[in-house]
């Protein structure tokens, strides 16, 4: 015979305090859990969808990042060249040549400074990036001092906002526009024109290419004509791969202190089961006694035993991940490791968070109470009957 499911849970509400109390441990631990896993997929999510899958950056040889980059007017001459590169509907081929640079802006009432990044697009910078869209304002004209900035750098950074001026690179730039990027890496960017913003910082090469592929199965070719090409010292990635590689090392940061915080806590909240189960065992002997007595066997004894601490980490992991799940409406801004750049990202929930946490709880779960289990499988039933 086996023990029904329905009486493991009045089990459970027969003792609310200590299952309430129990259950808020792991609830803790599965938010801790549940948090840190949705920041790194909220970081991964934003870098990759950075990128469009057809375009292509090309940078320099083994720079990281656009801001180590360099590329002369003449390498850029001949990447431009290149028949890969798709037209655009005036017969014109789509590439931008676009300089990037860091500089340090001071957050709205506070004082403190924080890394930004300026890019200087081309002609077709915006074209090349069908996620961005002007949301108020306008575009910057070319050979104008003006600037648009993404929607999280306006809401964070003093003078950002559209209307307002900024002073970088020795002269005052108007901010003409915002613009949102889908919640990708280039909303904590501020964009201009690369002719004006090249002379302003002193630069004469550029520190990237962008380009749109007429054929995403060229881009093998295009990679190889241009890394052997013996005028060229130039790296070629899809732009979805340029940006993800960005995210490697601070989401390994994220996933080991999570991983730390997750293991720390999981075995308290673990302890915390066990021995909330070993006195459950304790306080029902006599009852034990009187279920081997009615012809349950001991496997039935372990399952029931088993089922209610399960049951017991379902309910705290679904009250955690409950709690998790309203981070998704926080944003969260941080230092991207890479570019030395301040990255703005939210967390993000999906299906497999979802059952990778529950199934963390159910391993809490069956860790804390095997033990406590097994004692009451094994307790004799003449001894366990005394105790009534």
């Amino acid at each position: 015979m086996k023990i029904p499911l329905s009486y493991v849970a009045r089990n459970l509400w027969a003792r609310r305090l200590t299952t309430a109390l129990t259950g808020a441990g792991l609830a803790l631990v599965v938010f801790v859990f549940a948090t840190v896993m949705m920041l790194d997929e909220g970081l991964r999510t934003t870098l990759v969808t950075t990128g469009e899958y057809d375009n292509v950056v090309v940078v320099r040889r083994s720079a990281e990042t656009e801001v180590q980059s360099g590329i002369d007017r003449a390498q850029a001459a001949v990447v431009a060249s290149h028949a890969a590169i798709a037209l655009g509907a005036d017969g014109q081929p789509l590439w931008s040549k676009e300089t990037v640079v860091l500089i340090a802006l001071n957050k709205r009432g506070s004082d403190k400074p924080s890394n930004v990044i300026i890019r200087g697009i081309g002609p077709l910078g915006f074209a090349l990036r069908p996620q961005v869209r002007l949301t108020a304002g306008r575009m910057f004209r070319p050979g104008a001092a003006e600037v648009i900035a993404g929607a999280s750098i306006a809401r964070r950074f003093a003078g950002a906002g559209i209307g307002e001026t900024l002073h970088f690179g020795q002269r005052e730039w108007t901010v003409v526009g915002l613009f949102d990027a889908g919640n990708s890496g280039f909303d904590s960017e501020i964009w201009g024109d690369a002719d004006q913003l090249m002379p302003a910082f002193r630069r004469n090469v550029y520190s990237a290419m962008v380009l749109r592929l007429a054929d995403g199965a060229r881009f093998d070719r295009l990679r190889q004509d241009i890394e052997t090409d013996p005028r060229l010292t130039l790296d070629v990635k899809r732009e979805q791969t340029f940006y993800a590689d960005q995210s490697k090392a601070l989401s390994t940061f994220i996933s080991v202190l999570g991983l730390v915080l997750s293991v720390v806590f999981s075995i308290g909240a673990m302890i915390g089961a066990t021995i909330t189960m070993y006195a459950s065992v304790a306080n029902r002997v006599g009852e034990i006694g009187t279920l081997r007595a009615l012809g349950f066997r001991r496997r039935s004894i372990l399952a029931a035993f088993l089922a209610e601490s399960m049951l017991l980490a379902v309910a705290g992991g679904a009250l955690g991940l409950a709690g998790a799940s309203l981070m998704q409406f926080i944003s969260f801004s941080t230092t991207n490791f890479q570019s030395f750049a301040e990255l703005a990202f939210g967390f993000r929930l999906t299906p497999a968070i979802v059952l990778e946490t529950l199934l963390f709880s159910l391993i809490m779960g069956v860790t804390g109470g095997l033990l406590p289990a097994l004692r009451a499988a094994r307790l004799p039933i003449i001894d366990a009957l005394r105790a009534v």
